[in-house]
């Protein structure tokens, strides 16, 4: 049964973040490279020993894949604001 929730909550890691970047496009461009960022020095950063269970385990890997599918997902189908040309007379 554990397998198959951990499935399920990486699944939904990477469910969520192409769901928001559907329903809302995709944000200023530095947000997605922080948020890159973020999930790099997020799975970097030793835990606790104290915190050494499953379930901050699957915390921490929920993070660090809803952060880097955000970011990565942003940045893909990023397209800057295109600002109507002046008609000359």
């Amino acid at each position: 049964m554990f397998t198959m929730l951990a499935v399920l909550v990486y699944l939904l890691a990477i469910a969520v973040p192409i769901y928001l970047l559907y329903l809302f496009g995709s944000q200023a461009w530095y947000w997605h490279v922080l948020s890159i960022a973020a999930a790099i020095a997020l799975g970097l950063v030793p835990t606790p020993p104290q915190w050494k269970s499953s379930l901050v385990d699957m915390a921490f890997g929920f993070a660090l894949t809803f952060l880097l599918m955000w970011g990565a997902g942003g940045l893909v189908v990023f397209r800057p604001h295109e600002h109507p040309r002046a008609k000359h007379a």
